[in-house]
């Protein structure tokens, strides 16, 4: 049972990536979503205990977007203990005060946790409990750790598939290298200060020439102004020479038309 084409073409990242455990989950729409969360952030084993409506739900992998594969390895288990028999720690999610006494981490320190034990050779799983209520002490007690999302306390409902998104992110991004800023220039780059130096020289000519920096007092700050703003950012090639294109031509349409008017108008900088 498999849907567009089979889906995409997904496999395991690494010899221990986590185990997602769905327990008592209660719709298909939400298995398949949640399969889908997971592709995005780079995790395949899918375990489902006990599912409400029974497996496979033909549903499920409509909602999945393609991540089919997921889908079709996924395990079934009737307890909780046997879907974590394998594995060598569990983590659970529990947004309600449990009276329970355990480790709690955040989703990002549960993650960090996580790519640490897989460092180490062991197999973990999340156990992450039915859509209206949760898991319950039974199922926490199979647990060594807890994981708390630190959302806002006034509205911190999530959904099952947004949950399973969040630890799927945090999974991913704990082991990325993306840097946090970047400046996409597409087919330019960046310019060097030196071209920036030569766009300002012919800037400056410009001005000089229809009389805009006269002032004699004001023209140091009025040009150092100039540069202040050409050098706040990372300009590119591309967008120099349009700068340029566009002083030659101020300065052609002024020839042209005799506007060096010395008298007129000097908006400050």
């Amino acid at each position: 049972m498999t849907g567009r084409d089979g889906g995409a073409d997904l496999a395991p990242i690494g010899e221990n990536s986590p185990v997602v455990v769905l327990v008592r989950p209660q719709l298909a729409d939400n298995i398949g979503a949640c399969a889908r969360a997971m592709a995005n952030g780079g995790l395949f084993h899918l375990r489902l205990v006990a599912p409400r409506d029974g497996w496979p739900q033909e549903r499920a992998w409509r909602t999945a977007s393609g991540a089919d594969r997921i889908l079709d390895q996924s395990t079934l288990h009737g307890t909780v203990a046997d879907a974590v028999a394998d594995l060598h720690r569990v983590f659970a999610t529990c947004p309600r005060p449990r009276h329970v006494i355990k480790p709690v981490m955040t989703a990002r320190a549960a993650a960090g946790a996580l790519r640490e034990a897989e460092g180490r050779g062991l197999r973990c799983g999340i156990l992450f409990g039915p859509e209206r209520a949760g898991l319950d002490n039974d199922d926490m007690a199979q647990a060594d750790t807890l994981v708390r999302y630190p959302l806002n306390p006034a509205f911190d409902s999530l959904n099952l598939a947004q949950a399973v998104m969040v630890m799927a992110y945090e999974w991913w991004t704990a082991a990325d290298a993306t840097p946090g800023r970047r400046l996409m220039t597409n087919e330019t780059a960046v310019a060097p200060k030196g071209h920036i130096e030569h766009l300002m020289a012919h800037l400056i000519d410009e001005l000089d020439a229809s009389g805009f920096l006269r002032n004699a007092p004001k023209r140091p700050g009025m040009v150092r102004n100039l540069y202040h703003l050409l050098q706040r950012g990372e300009v590119t090639e591309q967008e120099l020479r349009t700068l340029h294109g566009v002083i030659s031509m101020l300065a052609l349409g002024r020839r042209q038309r005799g506007r060096l008017e010395p008298d007129g108008p000097n908006p400050e900088l």
